[in-house]
């Protein structure tokens, strides 16, 4: 019999996709610059059904490639035109919340469930789900762990790695391990759940998470403000961690040409400032206390600040309208690069006294590469990871002979900053297929070599996602 059809007897007419016009959504990136075709698309209800279909595709032989939300902006969750047809195994109908334990601070979800989903259900019951991001909309679980996803939350709650407590995978014979421990100890050898984490699917597919909750803060405070400069940034930072300690819960800086982006292709954004600024930062406070006190801390910093010379310009939210008006200008970022032009996204991460120097040199080596190439800038400057984003436009891009070489080398240019200054090529997006060459440029040997013979040893055909986040042995 051949595959499509066993799947179909399997699973469903309903759940096996193989028409154009069903596929298109899943064989595509949302930023329409990866597609490629597959044999079929399978949306799975249930752990069991997965299980049936790896075992279904590894008798014929045939690559899967698991699919959380399509969020990716590396090219890690569509197919490679230059490669067989896989099978995408789509979790968009595994979104349950198994469990939610309050005392334990624990919640079971199914890998389908989108981000801003289980945030929520972890509010319902007082609880907060840290890991917070643009996409957090329409990503999944799945993808977020398959990723290590990041986000503005890192700074004081960690990533997604640091807030997964234990896994449920199906490996790429069809065997199903249930890791699912809710535990915060658990001394028995290797954690396995950590070859999972940031694996990119290659290793299994992950059907469902025992995710760490932590306490709901009750009180924020919010500012935008407006630094002289990034290094002036980072001490400002500096003030706000000592001052505060565990209550900095995001700092995030931008620079005027990204703040433009945002405004001229999101519509209802506005620049939290009266007047135009080199440079902007998003501050959060948080706590379970008196928010009347946090006010107060933050007022006395950015004053602090102000007296030192460290800033220009500030504005406080005073009201939670106003708090949600000044996320909503950071997480359309991504859209708004979307429109914008051909940028060329970077994810590096330099240690946080680094980031002023990684700014300067990545402009100045992109700018010897092409001149005057507008660049935006994008940090989650607490905890060092900078989004570094050349920008041609449309129509430059569309003219270039070799679109790949260009990128290439201009992506690559501001890796090498990165490298030099203690940094890596990939903080929080991955590897994907676009990162495979600054894998074998960066990665040690010795790294390289352990990653492939794990690979091997869960994955022996080398069917679960071929071509992302390794490079050919």
């Amino acid at each position: 019999m051949k595959l499509v059809d066993a799947l179909i007897e399997l699973l469903g007419r309903d759940a096996v996709r193989q028409d154009e016009a069903d596929t298109a959504g899943f064989t595509q990136d949302w930023r329409g610059r990866y597609r490629g075709a597959a044999s079929c698309v399978v949306l799975p209800s249930s752990t069991a059904q997965v299980a049936a279909v790896v075992r279904l595709c590894a008798q014929h032989g045939t690559a899967v490639l698991p699919q959380g939300g399509n969020t990716s902006l590396c090219g890690g969750a569509v197919p490679d035109e230059a490669q067989a047809l896989p099978v995408i195994v789509s979790l968009n109908r595994m979104r349950k919340v198994r469990s939610i334990d309050a005392a334990n601070n624990s919640m079971v979800v199914e890998a389908g469930c989108v981000l801003a989903a289980v945030q929520q259900a972890a509010v319902e019951v007082q609880r907060l789900y840290p890991v917070s991001l643009g996409a957090e909309g329409s990503c999944q679980i799945g993808g977020t762990i398959a990723t290590n996803a990041g986000g503005t939350g890192v700074l004081r709650w960690g990533g997604t790695r640091d807030n997964v407590l234990g896994l449920e995978v199906v490996l790429p014979d069809g065997t199903v391990w249930d890791g699912l421990y809710a535990l915060r100890k658990n001394n028995t050898g290797i954690d396995l759940k950590h070859l999972f984490i940031g694996a990119e699917g290659t290793m299994g597919i992950i059907t469902a998470a025992a995710l760490k909750l932590h306490p709901l803060p009750t009180s924020h405070a919010m500012a935008w403000f407006a630094p002289t400069d990034p290094q002036a940034a980072v001490e400002v930072l500096g003030l706000f961690q000592a001052r505060c300690g565990s209550q900095l819960s995001a700092f995030e800086m931008m620079d005027a040409h990204q703040l433009n982006l945002v405004l001229a292709h999101v519509p209802g954004r506005r620049d939290p400032l009266t007047s135009p600024h080199p440079w902007h930062v998003l501050v959060e406070l948080s706590d379970t206390g008196d928010s009347a006190a946090l006010d107060q801390v933050l007022q006395d910093v950015l004053e602090d600040a102000s007296e030192k010379g460290l800033l220009g310009d500030a504005v406080l939210a005073t009201t939670e309208a106003q708090r949600a008006a000044l996320w909503e200008v950071r997480h359309s970022v991504s859209e708004a690069n979307k429109k914008a032009g051909m940028g060329l996204t970077t994810d590096c991460a330099v240690p946080v006294s680094a980031v002023p120097a990684f700014i300067a040199q990545a402009t100045q080596a992109v700018r010897a590469i092409v001149p005057d190439m507008p660049v935006a800038v994008v940090a989650h400057l607490g905890d060092g990871n900078a989004h570094f984003i050349p920008f041609y436009s449309f129509a430059q891009w569309n003219a270039l002979p070799d679109q790949e070489g260009a990128a290439q080398a201009v992506r690559h240019a501001v890796n090498d900053i990165a490298h030099a200054l203690g940094g890596t090529f990939s903080a929080e997006h991955g590897v994907g297929r676009t990162q495979l060459a600054e894998m074998r440029s960066y990665k040690p040997a010795v790294e390289l070599r352990l990653m492939h013979a794990i690979k091997r040893a869960i994955d022996p055909a080398h069917l679960f996602n071929p071509g992302r986040l390794l490079p050919p042995e």
